[in-house]
């Protein structure tokens, strides 16, 4: 396997997994540290670093320590090669950030109400 095919891999490995969806959301609005990003989440710190370690190994966020904290940023050229790839089915346009912001919020919406509803 290629370089560029295991990067595809993970890039979609990434995103196939709703609470990564959610991590990369919030990273559009700002930079985060990683106890800000566990908040909303009912799962361990120790769990929500995993998902965002499988986010930085795909290339879609970068990670920086300052100080005692560790600081979450979104890698603004993380989507491009699937971008590119799906380009080539010619069916896809480039990944444009805002409508992937977007594409996202609608996505946490939806979950959102479907746990209400199951909820109740």
């Amino acid at each position: 396997m290629t370089v560029p095919e295991k990067r595809l891999d993970q890039i979609f490995a990434a995103l196939a997994d709703p609470t990564r969806r959610r991590i990369l959301g919030m990273l559009l609005e700002d930079d985060m540290a990683v106890t800000d990003v566990a908040a909303p989440f009912d799962v361990s710190l120790a769990a929500v670093s995993k998902h965002l370690a499988v986010l930085a190994q795909a290339g879609l966020i970068r990670q920086e320590r300052r100080g005692r904290i560790t600081w979450c940023q979104i890698e603004p050229h993380g989507l491009r090669n699937a971008s590119i790839w799906m380009q080539g089915f010619g069916q896809f346009d480039p990944v444009d950030l805002d409508e992937f912001e977007r594409f996202l919020e609608n996505m946490l919406d939806s979950e959102d109400q479907a746990a209400e509803i199951s909820e109740s």
